[in-house]
């Protein structure tokens, strides 16, 4: 799939690489300590939730009260992990179905979305999520996992996901596909969240996480950022795909883009 050049201006310097490597050595202990306790918060409460989802994912009719326990669990986990999400909201969410696009830069992302839409939607997340224990569950019959690798796998969850927005449901999605190893930089956009808007005619909203980055990093690595502090998103004014074609895929992608880079070069 064709891709989006990232433009010289998102070279957004990453602020941690400039302190003096000391501070590294210093706030290492606190930072494993954090990344401990924040698996231990993860999961022990995932343990507890395991059966209530269980019991809700066994069948697509329950799947909304499924949805309302993930935002309050959600709920929970900014509290007791000290992220509190602050929303800038620069429009209302359109009438569903739309599909939300967000820059993908922490694990993070994946918990506060829930704290940022309210209504309904299906989260679309990569084929090695199915991979991960107890949280799999979620990318097992209600979620939407996309294996890139290989092409019919690919196209089977795509057209799962049209068929979902058929019936009048959201969708959720990182286009970069996966987080960059330079955050708070985007990788390139992947063409299917914009084919299939195109295809069923309803509108993207752009969001932008600007601080998970800076929060938590990738859990395995040493050096790897972790602590608690305020998250901030903002959700942009709905772009309109109505009366689009194939042809208008990558001003639609270069729009989309530009949107969502745009808080992340102000702040």
């Amino acid at each position: 799939m064709s891709t989006t050049n990232i433009p010289e201006r998102t070279k957004v310097p990453d602020g941690e690489s400039r302190r003096n490597p000391v501070f590294k050595w210093i706030f290492l202990p606190l930072r494993w300590l954090y990344k401990l306790y924040f698996a231990l918060v993860f999961f022990l409460s995932l343990v507890l939730l395991y059966i209530p989802f269980r019991i809700l994912l066994f069948k697509p009719k329950r799947y909304q009260k499924a949805f309302r326990l993930k935002r309050a669990w959600a709920f929970f986990l900014q509290c007791a992990l000290g992220i509190p999400l602050r929303v800038v909201r620069r429009a209302e969410l359109p009438d569903p179905p739309y599909i939300i696009c967000c820059n993908h830069s922490s694990y993070l992302d994946i918990i506060q979305m829930y704290n940022l839409i309210p209504e309904y939607f299906l989260f679309m997340g990569k084929y090695e999520l199915l991979k991960w224990p107890l949280f799999n569950m979620f990318f097992k019959g209600m979620n939407i996992a996309v294996n890139r690798g290989s092409q019919i796998e690919a196209a089977k969850a795509f057209r799962r996901a049209a068929r979902a927005l058929d019936r009048g449901t959201s969708l959720a999605l990182f286009p970069e596909g996966t987080i960059p190893a330079y955050t708070p930089r985007m990788k390139p956009f992947k063409d299917g969240a914009f084919k299939l808007a195109i295809e069923k005619q309803v509108p993207i909203v752009p969001v932008t996480f600007l601080d998970h980055w800076r929060l938590f990093g990738e859990p395995l690595e040493v050096f790897g950022r972790a602590r608690p502090g305020l998250a901030r998103a903002v959700v942009h004014p709905a772009i309109s795909t109505t009366g689009m074609t194939e042809a208008d895929l990558v001003v639609l992608r270069t729009e989309v883009f530009r949107v969502i880079e745009g808080p992340l070069l102000t702040k």
